[in-house]
């Protein structure tokens, strides 16, 4: 027996990436397709790829008839995905892959996205959806907020060094390679061919990315006061991928165990031999996370590498383990492709 579930902003890359992790779900049937300014095609006309496989036409979320649906996947721009998801049975399970829901205090969202938040109750209500440290919360909750995927990127590399207390608090660096893809489908100047390819920039750097708003508030509840991290992103030019160098003072063996020991029974985070560091070709397409420590030549430095697919494990892989959870069913399922090489 199969559960039914929605998606609602399927004509845009997680959406697609949800209906290719859920077309070989053993568990799970997509009986709903939204995409506004597609509304009336089909999958396979916006995405060919999609083109073998069966599914509900595109409609307009209004139009929508969610009465059977178990749980609803919301792949909605940010601040579209609040009002949506308030407008929505109080019964349904929603996992949102927006940043409409991922910060707790409603201060901290209007600093970081500029304008209050429209479902305040709904924001006090949500789940931080970070799988390996939010079990607990995310298996009754009936909406999780997915977290943005340099955020996911950059915890991985840093939580267990908080926890485990290896790490300076007070001097840790991120430095995040973000694939194309990340960036979203709308077209974009910068984010043409010519405009891309061949180079690499930064951007929001000084303190402005708004994923600052997560970090700041997962490190420093873990830790217990202020954490504040330097985090600058880079534009480049391949499709799918984060790679996180992350640069942090504490004894390299000593945070190695820490991730180890964090993540030794988990079953998408890969923690490589000590020296060993990850390629974002090495889990592109997949759920899988790599995670490498390497020494320095001065003492008491070392630099952690994260690789992540931002689409897979990122968003919608996350999503996909965040909703076998709340309903109940394994939290690998759907999830166990392995990585597209070359």
């Amino acid at each position: 027996m199969t559960l039914s579930v929605a998606i609602l902003g399927a004509s845009g890359y997680t959406g697609a990436e949800l209906v290719r992790l859920i077309a070989t779900h053993p568990g799970l049937t997509i009986t709903g397709l939204s995409g506004d300014r597609k509304a009336g095609m089909e999958m396979a006309e916006v995405f060919p790829f999609l083109t073998p496989l069966t599914l509900p036409r595109l409609q307009k979320i209004e139009d929508m008839n969610l009465s059977s649906a178990d749980l609803v996947f919301c792949a909605l721009p940010h601040a579209t995905s609040q009002e949506v998801i308030a407008a929505l049975p109080r019964d349904l399970k929603v996992v949102d892959l927006s940043a409409d829901f991922r910060l707790r205090d409603p201060a901290a969202y209007e600093k970081w996205y500029g304008k209050p938040h429209a479902a305040p109750d709904l924001q006090k209500e949500a789940v931080y959806g970070l799988t390996e440290f939010y079990r607990d919360q995310i298996r009754p909750a009936r909406l999780v907020a997915g977290t943005g995927c340099n955020a996911a990127a950059g915890q991985y590399a840093i939580r267990p060094l908080i926890s485990a207390g290896v790490i300076d608090l007070d001097d840790i660096i991120l430095d995040l390679k973000n694939g194309v893809s990340g960036a979203g489908r709308s077209l974009k100047e910068n984010l043409l061919h010519a405009e891309l390819s061949g180079g690499t920039h930064p951007y929001s750097a000084g303190g402005t990315h708004r994923h600052l708003g997560e970090f700041d508030q997962e490190f420093s509840a873990l830790a217990g006061r202020p954490v504040r991290v330097i985090f600058t992103p880079h534009l480049c030019p391949f499709n799918r991928g984060i790679l996180a160098t992350c640069y942090v003072k504490g004894d390299p063996a000593a945070i190695h165990a820490a991730l180890a020991g964090a993540y030794g029974d988990e079953p998408f985070l890969h923690v490589l031999p000590m020296g060993k560091l990850p390629s974002t070709r090495s889990i592109a397409g997949s759920n899988h996370v790599q995670i490498g420590v390497s020494g320095d030549r001065v003492p008491g430095r070392a630099t952690v590498v994260v690789a992540l697919d931002n689409l897979t494990k990122g968003s919608s892989g996350q999503a996909l383990q965040n909703a076998n959870l709340m309903l109940g069913l394994p939290e690998t399922q759907g999830l166990t492709l392995a990585p597209v090489f070359p």
